[in-house]
């Protein structure tokens, strides 16, 4: 099966080591990955500033850049949501309609892709340590992606899993709205990171670097033993 891996800004940037172990677990699990080098942002960050237009310019960007893909897959829910937007964006457009709604169709996240596509539950992965899971909300609210990351670590060897309070709670980050509305998103995070201390997790487990960057942050600064890991990388794990 190929399959385009769309590496998103912030793995790119800041945390390539899972754009890695996506492409690793992706291959042990049979997929031939390409990676088209010309991808760049989706548009989220301008559209959600309410920069429409600019955004769209990215956008079509993206559409012809994976336009030969078989499918799309990328590690990040966040991402996916805004791929899955295109068509109501570009809604009576009739250059652009069905070419976004192409690349829609074809687009994945990860465990998404794992478990709804490949029809794998178990990738064999081992990890020994005490966890818990943080649902971002474009992940769970807006893609409907719920029960595969949970499936898919539940089957992860060594592994426990704590259920976290209030896990469908924001963690605060929210792209811009962090830098915009930063006293609130600092009050949001340090909830989430409250709320997984309680559960004796010494791993937090998240699909959204976004979410994970700003939670792993607040927990440097607070110095706390709790690692930070993304589902990619915990997945890939031997």
């Amino acid at each position: 099966m190929k399959v385009s891996l769309f590496v998103t800004c912030l793995i790119d940037i800041f945390q390539t080591d899972v754009g890695r172990d996506t492409v690793e677990l992706l291959e042990r699990l049979g997929c031939e990955v390409d990676f088209p080098e010309k991808q760049t942002c989706c548009g989220q960050p301008a559209y959600n500033s309410g920069h429409v237009e600019k955004a769209k310019e990215s956008m079509k960007h993206m559409i012809s850049v994976f336009k030969a893909s078989d499918y799309v897959v990328t590690p990040s829910g966040s991402c996916a949501t805004m791929f899955r937007e295109y068509p109501h964006l570009f809604k009576g457009d009739q250059e652009w309609e069905a070419r976004a709604k192409n690349l829609a169709d074809k687009t994945y996240e990860l465990t998404q892709f794992i478990v709804e596509v490949l029809g794998v539950e178990d990738v064999g992965a081992k990890l020994d340590g005490n966890a818990t899971y943080h649902t971002s909300c474009h992940m769970t609210r807006l893609l409907g992606v719920t029960e595969a990351p949970m499936k898919l670590l539940s089957k992860v060897d060594g592994l426990k899993m704590n259920p976290l309070p209030n896990n469908h709670n924001c963690c605060g980050f929210g792209g811009t709205f962090s830098v915009k509305m930063s006293p609130i998103s600092e009050q949001m995070v340090d909830e989430k990171v409250t709320s997984t201390e309680e559960t004796g997790a010494d791993i937090l487990i998240g699909a959204d670097c976004g979410c994970l960057m700003n939670i792993g942050g607040r927990i440097d600064r607070k110095g706390k033993p709790i690692k930070v890991m993304h589902i990619a990388s915990v997945l890939n794990s031997q």
